[in-house]
């Protein structure tokens, strides 16, 4: 999956994917960041996973000391660099989650928009994630809640209508997962797997639903 994103959904196609005209997605849009924007503080230095073209980090940078985005589109982060210009405690870097290299811990790590279906991060790779994560920090990871599927197939079906996704595969779409016939796939976590990884992290954690439309798995590093 996550070659999917580098190959075909990157730089002005990934962005097309967020102008979109539908209003309960851009609601949606808007409460991740404000979820986490409410638990930021100015002396927060965060670090953003699978980053994009720094849609999040624009409106996350005024809140926190600085924002770091990584992600495995080079195209991404070229255009995120021009877009994020007006922001100097911004900075993007071409990496790959499962494998990535940082010298100093972060106090607060994203990987929001369903983030870990779409870079197929598995157990192993959030116990990397939480390595980078400072002592007191806390990792924010969201995905769809069941309360969102039709929006959310209908905001697929908009990306679909657009040539950014093959054609939709009704025949295998449903129960949370939505397939192409082109090869994407996109998966949810429920509260039940969100569970799982919160226990086999061994820190305390909280889930909550947001918007009625995100879930989000919050786990603090104490």
């Amino acid at each position: 999956m996550a070659n999917y994103y580098k190959e075909k959904l990157s730089a002005q196609n990934l962005f097309q994917v967020y102008d979109t005209q539908m209003q309960r997605i851009k609601q949606y849009l808007q409460a991740e960041i404000d979820f986490v924007k409410e638990n930021l503080l100015k002396s927060h230095n965060v670090l953003e996973l699978g980053a994009g073209y720094g849609r999040i980090m624009s409106k996350l940078a005024p809140y926190c000391n600085s924002i770091t985005g990584i992600d495995i589109s080079k195209e991404n982060i070229d255009l995120g660099k021009e877009y994020l210009n007006e922001y100097p405690n911004t900075k993007m870097v071409v990496m790959d989650v499962h494998n990535m290299h940082f010298t100093e811990p972060f106090h607060v790590i994203l990987c929001l928009q369903n983030g870990l279906s779409a870079m197929g991060a598995d157990t192993a790779t959030i116990h990397k994630i939480m390595k980078i994560l400072a002592p007191g920090g806390t990792a924010y990871f969201s995905s769809y809640s069941t309360k969102f599927w039709d929006i959310r197939l209908k905001w697929f079906e908009e990306q679909a209508s657009k040539g950014l996704l093959g054609e939709i595969d009704y025949s295998q779409t449903g129960n949370g997962v939505i397939i192409c016939k082109d090869g994407f796939k996109g998966i949810t976590h429920t509260v039940e797997d969100f569970k799982k990884i919160g226990e086999e992290l061994g820190y305390p954690y909280d889930i909550e639903e947001v918007d009625e439309s995100s879930l989000f798995l919050i786990v603090h590093k104490q």
